[in-house]
């Protein structure tokens, strides 16, 4: 390992602390700047500072437990020293102890914390030493924290689930937010079978281990992917990085060829492109020119036709698309809960107050776009968390306030999901759950993915129809 590998760590984890910005922006700049380095070097620098933010609650709670100083008083450089190392002794056997402490101490010493050597060297040895019973909260006396330390989360996060989905399922989905996430690919929808198993056999051919995803066929689940952009098939736009829950979104639009979608908050552009494939013209929008430039960057390589990318801010109602749309896609905004496992930090940024916010926001945009489709038209709603607030309750607002019909699930999904969904919903009927806010009508046409749960990542789906007398009719006049 480079020398200077952990010393890199270590400042990728304070200009994070010190700029309070998210790690994947930061953390890939810092790879980009020491691309030279050998790759075991990067994947180090990648897995300790990921590891070390993902775990920071957990990390803090030990080494409260065996320093006379607490975390919060600890100089930030001394604090980040021990946190990324405490990850290494716990979490990462092929470091030796030894090499963790040694190296902790010697980069102390380098910046000029010379005198705190012994201690920072007394505190690691300690939990080295007691690695194999690492304290945790009562979880009889305390079961939200006990919750809580153990998968690095906000107590009042914990609390939420549990209240939302129960004990089991909370748990389930924590665990299923720590797991490793493999790179998801979808293959574009218009490759020969030949031109597909020369695609496969090249991705396993350097090394990719893929596996098949159990609700599409055209999703593979991607380790040792390592740079995605020198993969066989990338520069061809043969595939695109996209969970299966972004593709089952748009499978559950059921879009036609002919049809004119609207993807209303686009980028970075899954689901815009994957909807091309299927229809006549797709509108793809978001807020921004960065945001319009990625799509157009995807849809380039991905050669995608009948497409066009605009900068438009949702929140705007655009009155030439009123009536319009056969499909509208709306992607809204959103805590990102249910991505936590991807971008490990959202959880140190999300509030209750926050959330407030962007459930005004969803429905600041939903008032704009509903008017854009068109009678006996679908609209998807869909967001990446597993908060009810910004789900559940935003399909009452799409029914209850502006008067979309649901439209059943059922036929429309895969099988397998599906019958996952009516399991959860079978446990809340017999109470054994936590029940939702919906009427049968509205639950049949949604289904909340639960990572840990489910095979993919956290996300909602809405499936509704405007009614065939139309809506918002006093916009258009």
């Amino acid at each position: 390992m480079a020398e200077n590998s952990r010393e890199i760590v270590l400042d990728t984890l304070l200009a994070l602390e010190r700029e309070g910005q998210y790690s994947s922006r930061l953390l890939r700049a810092v790879l980009d700047k020491y691309g030279y380095l050998d790759v075991r070097d990067r994947a180090f620098i990648k897995r300790v500072t990921e590891g070390t933010l993902e775990r920071q609650r957990e990390l803090d709670y030990y080494l409260d437990h065996f320093s006379s100083v607490p975390v919060r008083k600890m100089k930030p450089l001394v604090r980040c020293l021990l946190r990324m190392s405490v990850y290494q002794l716990v979490y990462m056997d092929t470091v030796p102890d030894s090499a963790v402490c040694n190296e902790a101490c010697k980069l102390a010493a380098k910046r000029k914390f010379g005198n705190l050597r012994g201690f920072v060297n007394g505190v690691l040895r300690n939990i080295s030493r007691g690695r194999e019973n690492l304290p945790l909260p009562d979880e009889a006396k305390e079961p939200v924290r006990y919750l809580a330390v153990k998968y690095s989360m906000p107590d009042w996060l914990v609390e939420l689930w549990l209240a939302e989905y129960g004990r089991e399922i909370t748990k389930n989905m924590l665990e299923g937010l720590l797991a490793i996430h493999p790179v998801s690919l979808r293959l574009r929808g218009n490759l020969t079978e030949e031109e597909r198993e020369k695609l496969l056999s090249g991705l396993r051919e350097r090394g990719v281990r893929l596996r098949e995803s159990s609700y599409l066929s055209s999703v593979y689940l991607a380790e040792n992917s390592g740079d995605l952009t020198e993969l066989p098939g990338f520069a061809e736009g043969q595939w695109i990085v996209q969970d299966v829950s972004s593709a089952l979104a748009v499978l559950a639009a059921g879009v036609k060829e002919g049809d004119l979608v609207v993807d209303a908050c686009a980028a970075p552009g899954g689901k815009t492109l994957l909807a091309a494939e299927g229809a006549g013209r797709v509108l793809g929008r978001d807020v921004s020119e960065e945001k319009a430039a990625l799509i157009r960057e995807n849809a380039v390589r991905m050669k995608a036709e009948n497409l066009e990318i605009q900068v438009w801010d949702a929140r705007v109602q655009d009155p030439s698309l009123l009536g319009k749309a056969d499909v509208l896609l709306l992607d809204v905004p959103c805590s990102g809960l249910g991505v936590l496992g991807k971008k490990r930090d959202i959880k140190y940024h999300v509030s209750p107050e926050g959330l407030r916010e962007l459930t005004k926001l969803q429905k600041e945009i939903l008032r704009a776009c509903a008017g854009y489709v068109k009678p006996g038209g679908t609209l998807v709603y869909s967001t990446c968390t597993i908060n009810r607030a910004e789900n559940q309750e935003m399909v009452r607002f799409l029914t209850e306030e502006l008067g979309f019909l649901p439209e059943s699930l059922e036929g429309v999904l895969p099988e397998r999901l599906l019958a996952q969904k009516r399991r959860v919903e079978e446990l809340q009927e017999r109470e054994e759950l936590p029940g939702d806010c919906l009427t049968a009508e509205q639950r049949a046409a949604c289904i909340q993915l639960l990572p840990g749960y489910m095979e993919a990542d956290g996300f909602f789906i809405a499936r509704l129809t405007c009614p065939v007398t139309g809506f918002g009719q006093q916009d258009r006049d």
